[in-house]
């Protein structure tokens, strides 16, 4: 898997890249500043990046709104941010751009090492990661969906573990229910908020977007 690392604290850039280079994947670009990750996804197309919130000069919200600029330059380039801090404005912003191949996780949160590299595998093959607490932020903010009153309270706790980018395994453990019947809660949910012509991934996506701007 080739990676780009945009991330300017030195101790935790070369930490994920020893990290990642155990792990058999090559770095094909590691930079500090958000121009300079436009730059490295366009010449490296790699399969995924790894972008801090904050990077210099302002150490505000640089490394996101590279991201979005670097997706518009090459779509669907796989992002996962990594940060301390939920930027829920361009957060929202970096999902409606397409949520195939986003992840936000909070480094904070990130207690296994197996883990991480699931989900930047996940986000690199086009899946979707969210750490829960960025799921909570944006849900807590975002404008109510009226279809999404139609679900019923289990609907609800299906799509939200979708959300936080839960297999239907996954959902089915969680909640102690049969796969067979996580099925049908996703269908339903797909029914209510008339998403029926378009793939089951792309489909989930949506899903998980509709969600998320409640």
């Amino acid at each position: 898997m080739r990676v780009v690392i945009a991330e300017d604290a030195v101790l935790l850039r070369e930490g994920i890249a020893r990290l990642l280079d155990h792990a058999g994947d090559e770095i094909v670009a590691i930079v500090e500043t958000g121009p300079d990750l436009i730059d490295a996804i366009v010449e490296h197309r790699p399969d995924v990046s790894i972008v801090d919130v904050r990077m210099p000069p302002s150490f505000s919200d640089e490394g996101i709104r590279a991201a979005i600029e670097a997706r518009a330059r090459v779509p669907d380039s796989p992002i996962l941010i990594l940060s301390q801090y939920v930027e829920e404005q361009y957060a929202g912003e970096l999902l409606e751009s397409g949520a195939e191949g986003v992840g936000y996780l909070l480094k904070d949160r990130v207690a296994d090492v197996s883990d991480f590299l699931s989900a930047l595998r996940q986000v690199a093959g086009g899946g979707t990661v969210l750490d829960p607490e960025v799921v909570s932020q944006l849900f807590s903010r975002r404008r109510r969906d009226d279809r999404l009153s139609d679900l019923t309270p289990r609907e609800c706790e299906v799509l939200g573990l979708m959300a936080e980018g839960q297999s239907n395994g996954a959902i089915a453990d969680q909640l102690f229910i049969g796969a067979g019947t996580v099925e049908k809660h996703i269908s339903n949910i797909f029914s209510k908020l008339n998403l029926d012509d378009t793939s089951n991934q792309h489909r989930r996506v949506l899903a998980v977007l509709a969600y998320l701007r409640n």
